[in-house]
């Protein structure tokens, strides 16, 4: 098992902070959508380990989130 690098880290520190605003969001207003991308974005960088590919899935994601909103 190794270490994931500062920016791995970094990113998943910014998506899932960004997720727990979403949800936070999602649940106050009753809304779905917001609540299953923050789910998303909080759970998504335990299951992807390159940096590139965490920055593409969290932004492919908060692109989500801005379109269903």
């Amino acid at each position: 098992m190794t270490l994931p690098s500062g920016g791995a880290l970094f990113g998943a520190i910014l998506f899932g902070s960004i997720g727990m605003g979403a949800f936070m969001y999602g649940k106050r207003g009753t809304l779905v959508p917001p609540m299953v991308l923050g789910i998303a974005l909080m759970v998504f960088p335990y299951f992807v380990s390159n940096t590139w590919a965490i920055y593409a899935v969290g932004v492919l994601l908060c692109a989500g989130l801005w379109l269903w909103r």
